[in-house]
């Protein structure tokens, strides 16, 4: 008898369907213990392609590989039980056509178990959204700053500040959310061009640096707790610093071996390792 895997309590079409209703909390993870953590709290996680600079040390998402989401996708879509869990598609993995974006999108679902895809892009992704969700792809769509395009935009800088460049933006969420999206991440836009977008699209829409005029947020994890401490975005608000009490933990910790001072006999040198 074949067994029947249970989908998460929150699925996209329950996202999609909060539109003008509660708040819909969102984070990223990496890592099946954050995952835990994170899912009582969670309407929907995110294991998204910062994780190049979060856990791997690189200086932009550009190069995430198919096979690192994947591996952090199965981490966490198996540690989550109630969230929405969507992954992201890694740079250079669906640009190419609707069709290559279909033979990730579908190695990355049945790989990982999770519930959805992201990928960036506006308009010119529109037909490559609507080809997955016709296929039965959920996806969540990335628009206003896409940081797999930072090369070509030349930075981080807030999005939609001149009128042509808003104007664009809001034509990026059109296409989108007509083209299928469940739902729509702005990243790092004016607050009138995401309030604007808010109440434009059928899709509930995601900020993050996009003002509380959206439809839900979401936020890099690692900047909440304080983990990583290369670089601070402005629009975090960090409620613990857990990198400092981790180098206070490890210094104590190397202080006591240094020292030979552990908890108990079983822990002496001399001992089998652990």
């Amino acid at each position: 008898m074949s067994k029947i895997v249970p989908t998460k309590s929150i699925t996209p079409p329950a996202i999609k369907a909060r539109k003008g209703g509660g708040a819909i909390v969102c984070l990223t993870s990496y890592t099946a213990p954050m995952a835990r953590l994170v899912d009582p709290h969670a309407d929907l996680i995110l294991v998204g392609d910062s994780l190049a600079m979060t856990i791997y040390g690189m200086a932009s998402t550009v190069g995430v590989t198919q096979e690192m989401m994947i591996a952090h996708g199965r981490a966490v879509a198996g540690a989550a039980s109630r969230a929405c869990v969507v992954v992201d598609l890694p740079f250079g993995s669906y640009e190419e056509s609707p069709a290559q974006a279909m033979r990730t999108a579908a190695r990355v679902m049945a790989e990982t178990g999770c519930a959805a895809v992201k990928l960036e892009g506006g308009a010119v992704m529109a037909e490559t959204i609507y080809f997955l969700t016709s296929r039965g792809v959920p996806v969540m769509a990335h628009i206003g700053l896409t940081p797999q395009s930072v090369n070509a935009l030349g930075g981080y800088a807030v999005r939609g500040r001149v009128a042509t460049d808003a104007a664009a933006i809001m034509a990026d969420a059109e296409a989108v959310a007509e083209a299928g999206a469940f739902s729509v991440v702005i990243e790092k836009t004016t607050e009138p061009l995401a309030r604007a977008i808010t109440a434009r699209i059928a899709a509930p829409t995601i900020g993050i640096g996009a003002s509380v005029a959206c439809d839900g947020q979401i936020l890099v994890v690692d900047d909440v707790i304080g983990l990583f401490t290369e670089f601070r975005p402005k629009f975090v608000r960090r409620y613990a610093e857990v990198a400092q009490q981790i180098e206070a933990a490890v210094r104590d910790y190397a202080a006591d071996v240094r020292a030979h001072r552990f908890p108990g006999p079983e822990h002496a040198f001399g001992e089998t390792g652990p």
